[in-house]
């Protein structure tokens, strides 16, 4: 059998259900014992039942957390650059395909929500040039 790792993590919408693998046993039958759940929003770590959980649990898990909120920032901003990619595509399509009807069907939930995204960079950007212009006058 392969070595599997020591703990499993099932991803649940905001954290994860943490187990413990075993293999060690006399049927060798994987067995996943549940030790703790995690929160990645507040970073709590909360163990299942009664259990107390060991230092090198609570490391695997912290460095699983930070593992998780790497990869999930990543996605983030891969996301947007999608979300690029999409606006360009819309645009063409507004353009080139969209019949009359399609454009009646999206065009004031999209005026709105460009108006918006555009309202909210336009003020992010403002404070970041307020920020440096600040910084630099020190």
């Amino acid at each position: 059998m392969t070595d599997l790792p020591p703990y499993y993590f099932r991803i649940k919408e905001n954290g994860a259900a943490v187990f413990r693998v075993d293999t060690d046993n006399r049927q060798r039958r994987i067995e996943m014992e549940p030790i703790a759940v995690v929160n990645l929003r507040n970073g709590n770590i909360r163990p299942q039942g009664e259990r107390a959980l060991t230092e090198e649990d609570h490391a695997a898990i912290r460095d699983w957390i930070g593992r998780r909120q790497a990869l999930m920032a990543r996605r983030e901003i891969d996301d947007i650059h999608r979300t690029i990619d999409h606006l360009n595509l819309t645009a063409q399509w507004a353009q080139s395909q969209a019949t009359d009807a399609q454009l009646d069907e999206v065009t004031d939930a999209l005026l709105l929500a460009m108006h918006d995204l555009r309202s909210v960079l336009v003020r992010r950007k403002a404070e970041r040039l307020m920020r440096g212009a600040e910084d630099s006058s020190r």
